[in-house]
């Protein structure tokens, strides 16, 4: 924790160094988009296990707190990916380095070029949206939601850290000053890994962004008698367990090409999320091998989790009678 206070006062202190600012932007961004990954996975599997979570969770996403966080989460995303992709290209290309500030620069550019006419359209769906005079969720009622993750996250930090004891106890804390080359091939390896899923996952994201954000938007998933984008389907009750229903049912050629679709999303974001949530987590406890092997447990526990519940949503199927207990749920949100 010293260490990252220490990263961010010396950025801040650090004024002038473009680098700097682009490195400490790049890992605040992927930290909000891997944070939201966890919420959003966990939440989304409501709409098969539990529909009337996933009701009142839709409802928080459409309060003027989350409204607020859907802005800054479309710009994270690109601008993290765009970044992503002048880190992989210099990388590949480091006879060119001489250029990384041109850049640096040409990435906030470009950021904002894409982000304009995205939060315009994503602003016409809120104001759409506000003059229908809406009934929001209280907003003690929408932070209080994200109490659980909170405990969630902190539970998995303890078990971690549980783990890591253990762990100690069995193989020792000692550490070889002898580089290990298999330790080195797997390092290599993940280097690949980040940079060609930063790539792969370009398209799935920025399309996912589009349908989801921009087209039809967080608002409209609860629209009554609207066509589910992206398929030829009517959300005929309105609620947002039929959204994601009808949106996971649309097949083409025999093949459930949204379902499909997801779950290249899903393995690709989540192993690169929390393999650069280790990167970040690994480089503020290097001076304590018990704190360093927890934070590695509790990103792998991440990831499996999200992979293995993202999976069993994936592979469910949302039938009527969820679909009928989402509605009676949002009959009752708003007593």
């Amino acid at each position: 924790m010293t260490s990252l206070v220490i990263t961010v006062t010396e950025t801040l202190r650090y004024r002038g160094a473009l680098g700097q600012w682009s490195w400490m932007l790049h890992r605040l961004t992927g930290l909000g988009v891997v944070f939201f990954l966890f919420l959003h996975v966990i939440d989304t599997s409501w709409a098969v296990f539990y529909p009337e979570l996933y009701v009142e969770a839709i409802a928080i996403y459409q309060s003027p707190l989350f409204t607020i966080g859907e802005f800054a989460l479309v710009a994270a995303v690109v601008y993290h990916a765009i970044n992503g992709l002048r880190i992989t290209f210099f990388d590949f290309r480091p006879n060119l380095w001489r250029y990384q500030q041109r850049a640096a620069i040409a990435v906030l550019l470009i950021t904002i070029i894409i982000c304009v006419p995205v939060f315009i359209l994503m602003f016409s769906h809120v104001i759409d949206h506000y003059n229908t005079n809406p009934t929001a969720l209280p907003l003690l009622q929408v932070i209080g939601s994200q109490v659980p993750f909170l405990i969630g996250i902190v539970v998995a930090l303890v078990a971690a850290i549980f783990y890591s004891v253990i762990h100690g106890v069995i193989a020792g804390d000692t550490t070889s000053k002898k580089q290990n080359p298999s330790g080195s091939r797997i390092e290599r390896f993940w280097w690949s890994y980040m940079r060609i899923s930063g790539v792969m996952i370009l398209p799935l994201v920025f399309g996912h962004l589009a349908m989801m954000h921009v087209i039809q938007g967080v608002f409209d998933i609860t629209a009554q008698n609207s066509v589910v984008v992206g398929t030829n389907m009517v959300n005929q009750s309105g609620t947002a367990v039929e959204f994601v229903a009808n949106r996971w049912n649309m097949f083409v050629g025999g093949v459930a090409i949204w379902r499909l679709y997801d779950f290249g999303l899903l393995a690709l974001v989540v192993v690169h999320g929390f393999n650069g949530l280790r990167y970040v987590l690994t480089d503020y406890t290097m001076g304590s091998p018990l704190l360093r092997r927890a934070a590695i447990y509790f990103c792998l526990m991440g990831a499996i989790v999200l992979l293995v519940l993202g999976s069993a949503m994936l592979f469910a199927t949302i039938d009527s009678a969820a679909i009928e207990m989402a509605r009676e749920a949002t009959e009752n949100l708003h007593p």
